[in-house]
């Protein structure tokens, strides 16, 4: 109404009436997600006390690195076997010119610790397999997928089915995206190898051959970092179930629901 000043009012939780974890300096840091009632201190408390495994410091893995860093997830594991390359730099925002030749988890860390000095980041710079992948999975309270291969991404979700991990899975190939997650702890989620099975014939498609629009892996790589964020906090509705497309030549959007496959090699034993 003309001459009206409306003013937000942020609701009252009686959570803030008990002793804060955080100091000054963080609530300061993060008061803009306190003032959301769906994060709040209580929600920001479980960012700071969480632990994000990072498949991947590339592409995808940039914006979900610099995201988690920014919004004080505590501890975050970040693993790629790659040094950085001069072509990286177009869409791998992480990185910087200096880091050309360095190990991608050790210039995603300087980086990280430049915008958040508090979060423990761990940079192992391997491609990580086997029993070594699920004692990281093990350890982590989400699991964020961003490499470039379906051999590690059907890795990865085994070791997230095994281990109960929710799984947060994205892709950015020339200028198409899609994102979904995966949350072996709901028994109507769909895992990985549901949309995409073991056995199925399916190639790598790389950037260096294809080529990628540079934002596509940041849009992507934003709602993996925003969905890992909501299944720590547990704001919101997570994408569980769904497959997010991108279409950014069209700038257009679409939404499958991907259902769980009673026979899925991978999740059908899974109670």
């Amino acid at each position: 109404m003309p001459g009206v000043l409306l003013l937000y009012t942020a609701p009252t939780r009686t959570s803030d009436a008990r002793p804060l974890a955080m100091n000054d300096e963080q609530l300061l840091r993060y008061s803009r997600h306190i003032l959301l009632p769906e994060i709040g201190i209580d929600g920001q408390e479980k960012l700071l006390a969480a632990h994000a495994l990072v498949i991947g410091a590339g592409g995808l893995g940039s914006p979900v690195a610099l995201y988690l860093a920014s919004a004080g997830v505590g501890r975050m594991t970040l693993c790629d076997g790659d040094t950085v390359d001069l072509t990286n730099l177009q869409r791998q925002i992480v990185h910087r010119g200096d880091a050309i030749g360095r190990n991608k988890v050790d210039s995603a860390r300087a980086t990280l610790a430049t915008i958040n000095p508090e979060v423990d980041v761990v940079a192992l710079p391997e491609r990580v397999d086997g029993a070594r992948l699920e004692a990281l999975a093990a350890d982590a309270d989400v699991v964020i997928d961003g490499c470039d291969n379906f051999a590690t991404r059907h890795a990865v979700n085994r070791a997230c089915v095994k281990l109960g991990k929710p799984l947060v899975s994205g892709a950015g190939i020339r200028f198409d995206g899609q994102v979904a997650v995966f949350d072996p702890r709901k028994p109507d989620s769909p895992c990985y190898a549901c949309l995409f099975p073991e056995d199925a014939e399916s190639e790598d498609v790389r950037c260096a051959v294809m080529g990628v629009f540079a934002p596509v892996t940041g849009i992507i790589g934003s709602i993996q970092a925003a969905e890992a964020l909501k299944l720590i906090t547990g704001a919101g509705e997570p994408l569980t179930g769904r497959l997010l497309l991108l279409d950014a030549l069209a700038m257009e959007w679409r939404s499958v629901r991907v259902p769980r496959d009673p026979h899925c090699a991978v999740c059908a034993a899974k109670p």
